[in-house]
Order: C-alpha cells, then sequence, then structure tokens
C-alpha cells in the first residue's frame, strides 16, 4: 500500500472510531499504534511504546498545563473574576449595552488569568447572564456574547490550546503564547465596536441602563482589581520579558492565586482538594490525547505520508493561498463536528508541515489556527461553548435562542478572522519583538 493511502486509510479509521463514541484519545493512539506496526513491526511498535510516552510526559516545560489549570481555578475561588467584573459594570453602567460590553471585557481579562474557553463560558454564565435577564436583555444575545467571548481565552495567554498547538508541532511555547495577545484584544475590541453598532441598529436586545454610579463606587471596585492585575503582570510580563519560562510563570502564577484566595478567606480543605483534582484529571485526559497524537505524527512520519502529502500538493501546481485556504474551510468544517483538543492533535502533524514547506510562518498559522478551531466550538451542531452556556444556564436560555444569539458574534469572528490573515503583522509583532 502506498504511503498516501496507508495515511489516508489511518485518517478513515480514526475518524470512524471516533464516530462510534470511542474516545478520542484511544481512537488516535490505537491507529497511530496500528499504522507503526503495519509500517515496522513490532521492533518500531514496542520502541515506540517504551520512549515516546515517558520521554513527552517527563519534560519540565510541559508542567505549564497543569500549572495553568490551577491558576485559573484558584483565581475562580478567590473572586477575582466578580471583582472585574462590578468593576467595569460600574465603569459601563449608564452605556447601551453595557453589560455586554461589561461581559467582553471581563472574560478578555479573566482570560488573562485563565486558558480555557469553555472554563470562560461556564462562569461567566453564571456571573453576568442573571445580570443580563435582570435588567431585560435579549436572553440569545446574552448567551451568545457569553459563549463567543469566552473564546479569548484561546488566543491572551495563558492559553492551553496554544500549548498544545505547540507541544504538537514543535514550536515555541513562549512565541505562541506571546503572539495570541494582540489577535484576542483585537478580537475584544471588534466585539465591543460591534456590540456598540448592534443596540443601536437592534434597541430590544439591550434595554437603556437605568442604574448611577458614583466615582467614588468605581475607584472602589477598581481597587479590588489588583489581584488581577498581579496575575497578568506576572504571566504576560514574565513570559514576553524572558524573566521567566512559560512553564515557570504558570507556577509562580497558580502560587500567587492560591495565596490570594487564602489570603481573601475562600479556601477551604474541599475547595483545594477540587481544584487538585480537577487540574489532575485534565491534565491527564489532554496528556493522553496528546500522546495519542504523537503516536499518530510519529506513524505519518515512518510510513512517508507527510513526505507524500507535501509532494503531492506540490505537484497539483496550486497556489500556496489556495492551498490554504482549502485548510481553512477544512478546519472550519471539522469544527462543526470535532472538539478543539481533538482536531489538533488530528490534524496538526501533517498540516505543520504543509504550511512550513508553502512558506508560512507556523506561528502566525498557529494563532490562525487556534483562531479558527475556536470558532468552531461556537457553531452547531458540536459547538461546545454553546452547550456549556445552555447547560450552565440551567433552564434560563434554550437550544434555539443560543443558536439564534450567535450569530451576530459568528460575523464579527468571520471579519476578524479575515483581517488576522490578511495583516500577520498583528499576530507577529509582539514576538518579533521579544526575540530582539
Amino acid at each position: 500500500m502506498s504511503p498516501l493511502a496507508l495515511g489516508f486509510l489511518g485518517i478513515v479509521a480514526m475518524l470512524f472510531l471516533i464516530a462510534i463514541r470511542i474516545p478520542v484519545g484511544f481512537a488516535i493512539a490505537l491507529v497511530g499504534l496500528s499504522g507503526l506496526y503495519a509500517v515496522g513491526g513490532m521492533v518500531l511498535l514496542a520502541t515506540t511504546l517504551e520512549s515516546l510516552p515517558y520521554n513527552f510526559a517527563s519534560q519540565y516545560g510541559f508542567v505549564v498545563i497543569p500549572m495553568f489549570i490551577l491558576m485559573g481555578g484558584f483565581a475562580e475561588i478567590s473572586g477575582i473574576t466578580s471583582d472585574l467584573y462590578t468593576f467595569f459594570h460600574r465603569l459601563l453602567g449608564r452605556v447601551r449595552g453595557g453589560l455586554l460590553m461589561v461581559t467582553t471585557l471581563s472574560s478578555a481579562g479573566f482570560a488573562a488569568i485563565s486558558g480555557s474557553t469553555m472554563v470562560n463560558a461556564v462562569v461567566f454564565t453564571r456571573l453576568a447572564l442573571p445580570q443580563m435577564i435582570k435588567y431585560g436583555y435579549d436572553r440569545g444575545i446574552a448567551a451568545g456574547c457569553i459563549a463567543a467571548a469566552g473564546t479569548f481565552a484561546a488566543l491572551i495567554p495563558p492559553s492551553i490550546m496554544m500549548v498544545i498547538y505547540a507541544l504538537i508541532s514543535g514550536e515555541s511555547i513562549g512565541a505562541l503564547l506571546i503572539a495570541g495577545i494582540v489577535p484576542g484584544l483585537f478580537t475584544a475590541i471588534s466585539y465591543l465596536i460591534s456590540i456598540a453598532v448592534f443596540v443601536r441598529v437592534k434597541p430590544s436586545w439591550a434595554p437603556a441602563p437605568t442604574e448611577t454610579f458614583t466615582l467614588k463606587d468605581k475607584f472602589e471596585s477598581f481597587q479590588k482589581t489588583w489581584p488581577f492585575a498581579l496575575l497578568a503582570t506576572i504571566i504576560i510580563g514574565g513570559i514576553y520579558s524572558g524573566m521567566m519560562f512559560p512553564s515557570s510563570a504558570g507556577a509562580v502564577g497558580a502560587a500567587g492565586a492560591f495565596a490570594i484566595s487564602l489570603m481573601r478567606g475562600r479556601l477551604h480543605r474541599r475547595e483545594i482538594g477540587g481544584v487538585l483534582n480537577s487540574a489532575a484529571t485534565t491534565t491527564a485526559v489532554l496528556f493522553f490525547i496528546i500522546i495519542g497524537g504523537l503516536i499518530l505524527s510519529r506513524f505519518f512520519v515512518y510510513s512517508g505520508f507527510v513526505d507524500e502529502i507535501v509532494t503531492a500538493i506540490e505537484d497539483l501546481g496550486l497556489s500556496r493561498h489556495l492551498v490554504f485556504i482549502i485548510i481553512i474551510a477544512m478546519y472550519l468544517v471539522l469544527g462543526c463536528f470535532m472538539d478543539t483538543v481533538s482536531m489538533t492533535v488530528v490534524t496538526v502533524p501533517f498540516i505543520h508541515p504543509i504550511i512550513v514547506s508553502l512558506g508560512f510562518d507556523p506561528i502566525w498559522f498557529g494563532v490562525i489556527l487556534i483562531k479558527i478551531i475556536e470558532i468552531g466550538v461556537l457553531t452547531p451542531p458540536v459547538g461546545l461553548n454553546l452547550f456549556a452556556v445552555v447547560s450552565s444556564a440551567q433552564g434560563e436560555i434554550t437550544s434555539s435562542q443560543m443558536f439564534r444569539g450567535i450569530l451576530p458574534f459568528l460575523m464579527v469572528e468571520a471579519v476578524v478572522l479575515g483581517i488576522l490573515i490578511s495583516f500577520p503583522e498583528i499576530s507577529l509583532w509582539l514576538p518579533e519583538m521579544m526575540l530582539r
């Protein structure tokens, strides 16, 4: 069997296993191991099983994943998120659509101390949705804003998805984390501008504000945001300045979030155990899926599939931009049916070499890839962020309201994606400054 046929057979087999509800990590690993056996026999299979999982999991740099998860867990318990939300609420209380803007800004802020889009969506469903319902906001638009703003965590460091892309592709974790800052902030600003336009075109989406807050109220709430500023500075400033590796910044950030929770009297034995258990469980699942992806990647390399597919694309004579458009279309379709981690682990092993061979910057592509697959969590029928919001809303939002409310934000995402693709400098400016 030719390398191309063997590789595509492996991809089809993997998608079939996932479709019949075999856990993603097992499906990917099973196909990778079977492929290695077919290519190199028992010797290659045994060598891979003996070395690859240990060599991956034992690398100190990968401690960044559990540290980021721990920091997000302790930050939520400490009340940092609610303090940030209260400050923005008082700051924008007199602006029409202000609570939508408050949710956008607070989610962008929380993204700087959390690494999970789904966690962002769940946290702000509990925090912001009751407020918006109370003041008469359109429920679908409110839920759509929460789900869409949750994706900021995929770009703004500490982003777990950026780390996973770096681990699979072999690119710099620090450069990728820094590359997501400007695109993440640009997306948040685009949301603010769009919300201001939306609520004027459709006044029924957000009623006229009635609350007023004094300067004293605003200043008092601002004073309580110092823990957020401290943690964000540690993470982003530490990595950008080169004073800390990402793993070190994550460890210091997690310790800082723990200390803040302790100082505020929010930590009890049950909460500590819950955060530690969640971090350990999530890390184990992610590592299992990533190790499966690395086994699959080794199969693609040893079988000659990667070299063959790169050569085949070059022989077609297509322009590199057309190939790039085809790759984007592929991810948009996959995003409707697969979760973000699975999609990244399955596709990056053979898409990354194609991107490099076509002369595209792999750091820039990482930003675009994360942006695309996070759009996927906002599109049905899978739409993980959508269902996270509906589930956390406890009956306050229906699926039909959710699907209707997300549409305006998907339009904003499409425009932002087009701009990020057209102007790579937006993503590469900060990493290039960091390396000077």
